[in-house]
């Protein structure tokens, strides 16, 4: 658990924020460049701002759970955050797969949540599947043409979900852009010092991706892509079922309109989901990672927040 020192000059105008990534990557997608900044821009607005690194799991992590990361983990950032903060409840900012881990630990521990912020987070993983072909996700597509026993097979072997695996699996949702980008695109930034750092970093980002660890990929892959037991209020942590309705408080749901990894109604159904009656969703042009590395989207979510 990190706590990010306030910017020269900035006062600190608000409550503690806790920035939850998910497993799949790093949470420095969130801090790539210092020009397009998620951390940067909520600095600059005077937030406390706090970020969990779930560091890189290793086989000895194989049998950690999403009952382990929220239940235990998670709640340990937050106990610390509120005796550190000297506050009863945490404002969650929750990206991608932390976003759905976020969600999970708002309708376990409402009383400590104060605003939940989500952002490009699935919830419903078959609500893509309602509309045309053109908005399925690619990870929900490739997830349900596996079967139990592949995902089970394939877990098994390594103990984890190799983060080279996974890597390789978002290179194929667009392999023209991953064939040209090391001949097409970085000629055109190689001569400008500021794009080609900024396309170092990235490449830098997209290499490193930690393992999943084994049981919580099974519940990832399984019980929430395949068989979609969080909307349908069937997913159980600590052996009860997750109640989306015990979600009270304030809700922000950010997503990207041209999403192909979280189509847009994958989030956007958490709407009629919650029990809380504040609840507002904010679209954003672009795709997954352009909430986080387009200036645009990073200024409507700096203010929004």
């Amino acid at each position: 658990l990190h706590r990010y020192d306030p910017l020269p000059g900035v006062e600190v105008k608000t409550g503690p924020v806790l920035i939850v990534y998910g497993l799949v990557g790093r949470y420095t997608m969130a801090d790539l460049q210092e020009d397009r900044s998620l951390v940067r821009n909520l600095l600059k607005r005077g937030v406390d701002l706090w970020v969990v690194d779930w560091g890189h799991p290793s086989r000895a992590d194989q049998f950690l759970s999403i009952d382990n990361y929220v239940d235990w983990f998670l709640d340990d950032c937050v106990e610390h955050i509120r005796e550190a903060a000297g506050v009863d409840a945490v404002t969650l900012l929750g990206i991608c797969e932390g976003g759905t881990f976020s969600t999970l630990y708002a309708a376990r521990h409402p009383e400590k949540v104060k605003n939940l912020i989500l952002t490009i987070t699935p919830i419903d993983f078959h609500a893509d599947q309602e509309h045309d072909d053109a908005s399925h996700g690619f990870i929900n597509l490739w997830t349900r043409n596996l079967t139990d026993n592949d995902i089970h097979k394939l877990i098994d072997a390594f103990g984890n979900l190799p983060g080279e695996i996974m890597a390789s699996v978002f290179q194929l949702m667009s392999p023209v852009r991953t064939m040209t980008k090391y001949n097409l695109d970085l000629l055109d930034v190689v001569e400008d010092d500021r794009k080609l750092m900024n396309f170092l970093r990235m490449e830098k980002w997209l290499s490193d991706r930690p393992h999943h660890p084994g049981a919580a990929a099974k519940q990832w892959l399984i019980d929430l892509y395949k068989e979609n037991r969080l909307a349908k209020g069937t997913f159980e942590l600590g052996g009860e079922a997750v109640d989306l309705r015990a979600v009270t408080m304030p809700v922000l749901n950010v997503y990207a309109l041209q999403d192909h990894i979280i189509p847009p109604p994958c989030s956007t159904a958490l709407g009629p989901l919650v029990g809380t009656e504040d609840y507002t969703e904010l679209p954003l042009p672009g795709g997954h990672l352009g909430v986080y590395v387009s200036s645009k989207s990073q200024a409507i979510v700096g203010d929004t927040v």
